[in-house]
């Protein structure tokens, strides 16, 4: 057994535009002043409560709930307007296929809903490569490791034979707390060296020397 578990936005899809969009909509639902796209990217990677109260510190638990409700609402809108556009990174189908290829078993773990993974993967023509989908809908945020380790009892697989790929120090981290191997890219919303302080054993600057590690 060798399973892959990716991370989505921001490792497999560029999907930074529609979300500092939706979520400048729900702090402009509630008259507050967005915070800066920098700051919305890096926040990127936690369920949506969690990425409210990292951009509003002195929000309570009720606000961050309906200001979620807001992001999702305009997430949704967009998504029906047709102005959601998630694309994959440049190499990433063509590594995914290769490691497929090679006997590698593919799971996701992300930030992301239920519906809005499974819209992203099918819209990409990628849904059929993974086996096990892990998203905010049915765990507590990352870094905490229930997602991993719902993956790995999915696959049938140990940890010892799994690997979390991410962009964000969040990701490198659940993957420490699921006793996995992590490892980074640095075409997302962290910085290569927090992701090797966050635990990552290599960070890949493409998708092939992505798959090159994986398969060496």
């Amino acid at each position: 057994m060798k399973l892959a578990v990716f991370d989505c936005d921001g490792t497999l899809v560029d999907g930074q535009a529609p979300i500092c969009e939706a979520m400048e909509a729900a702090f402009a639902a509630f008259s507050l002043p967005s915070p800066t796209r920098g700051s919305i990217r890096r926040a990127v990677g936690l369920s949506l409560p969690q990425a409210i109260r990292q951009l509003l510190p002195d929000s309570d638990a009720e606000q961050q709930h309906a200001m979620a409700e807001a992001y999702k609402l305009s997430f949704r809108t967009a998504r029906e307007q047709g102005r959601v556009a998630q694309p994959l990174f440049p190499g990433i189908e063509d590594t995914l296929r290769a490691l497929h290829a090679n006997g590698w078993t593919l799971g996701v773990a992300t930030g992301m809903s239920d519906r809005g993974l499974g819209f992203c993967l099918e819209a990409n023509g990628i849904a059929d490569l993974f086996v096990t989908l892990q998203t905010a809908d049915r765990h507590p945020s990352k870094p905490h490791p229930a997602m991993l380790e719902e993956a790995l009892f999915e696959a049938g697989a140990q940890a010892s034979e799994a690997v979390m790929i991410g962009d964000t120090a969040y990701d490198m981290q659940m993957a420490t707390s699921a006793q996995v191997r992590a490892v980074g890219v640095d075409w997302g919303y962290h910085h290569p060296r927090e992701l090797s302080e966050a635990g990552a054993e290599m960070v890949a600057e493409t998708p092939a020397q992505l798959l090159e590690h994986l398969l060496r």
